[in-house]
């Protein structure tokens, strides 16, 4: 046996060995449906779309791998913790900041109609070739137009933003753009999510395709779906964004990982965000 398929082995067995260490060996997405306020039907599972075949037969959203209480969360806005936040980041849209004298609202007016949509369709290539994340999009706002500093990516300021514009999309279907001038960035992402990272020599699909459902240690492995982020997460107290959570995951695998807001990591989302397609956007999710 070569020291490659030594090393393989013996990081196939140890992360056997987490997956199966605690709980219940497998346990599927629950069997409920997500409706908002009583009012909003989210579509949380559904069969996957045609670039899947061979790796997932049908996409499920994060929220049905969650307890009972966290899911109840998500159902009523009341009780939803995102928003003490989504309604600063409303505010923030109102408030005038810069040298230029303008806030959002002056060039966007109503965020209900003018962001409508955007969220399911994130990230995408601009006008000059480039892929960006939303966060991208709501700097060039602030330093171009408005003459504002930029915000950092994990701010309290940035998210709080990226939850009000995501809200407006909430029950749209994920719809990002896979071919075309998306294409290349598209094939990238996808080989990053299938490359092994970190001393545990794990990639994204070992825990989100092969052992969806599975526990590993106290944590229900989901399809690591992305539709519902920005999320509250009950484990950090506080909003995280999907770099945020990147960054995370490839520091579990015992690697150094990428920045958020990275090229990788825009590419990452790309090719994560395209595997929900089929989802419908949550808008304000809730996680553990």
């Amino acid at each position: 046996m070569s020291l490659r398929n030594s090393r393989n082995k013996i990081a196939a067995t140890a992360f056997a060995a987490l997956v199966l260490g605690l709980g219940p060996a497998l346990a599927g997405p629950a069997d409920d449906t997500l409706v908002v306020n009583e009012d909003v039907t989210i579509v949380t599972r559904a069969p996957a779309a045609a670039h899947l075949d061979g790796h997932l037969k049908e996409v499920y959203s994060g929220w049905l791998f969650r307890e009972d209480e966290t899911r109840k969360m998500q159902k009523d806005d009341f009780d939803n913790p995102n928003f003490v936040f989504l309604e600063q980041g409303l505010d923030a849209w109102s408030a005038v900041d810069g040298s230029e004298g303008k806030s959002c609202a002056n060039c966007h007016e109503d965020i209900a109609d003018s962001m409508a949509g955007v969220r399911a369709t994130m990230p995408k290539v601009n006008a000059k070739g480039d892929l960006w994340s939303m966060e991208d999009y709501i700097n060039d706002c602030r330093t171009n137009r408005m003459g504002a500093e930029a915000w950092k990516w994990n701010s309290a300021d940035m998210k709080n933003m990226t939850l009000a514009i995501s809200l407006q999309s909430r029950g749209m279907p994920v719809n990002v753009a896979i071919d075309g001038p998306a294409q290349a960035f598209w094939e990238k992402g996808k080989e990053m999510y299938y490359t092994r990272f970190g001393q545990l020599e794990m990639s994204c699909a070992n825990c989100h395709e092969d052992n969806f459902g599975n526990y590993i240690r106290a944590d229900h492995l989901s399809q690591g779906q992305v539709n519902g982020f920005p999320v509250y997460r009950l484990k950090d107290s506080g909003v995280v964004s999907i770099h945020q959570r990147f960054v995370g995951c490839v520091r579990d695998t015992r690697a150094e990982t990428f920045a958020a807001g990275s090229q990788e990591f825009r590419e990452l989302e790309l090719y994560v965000a395209s595997r929900g397609m089929g989802l419908e956007i949550e808008g304000a999710g809730v996680r553990p």
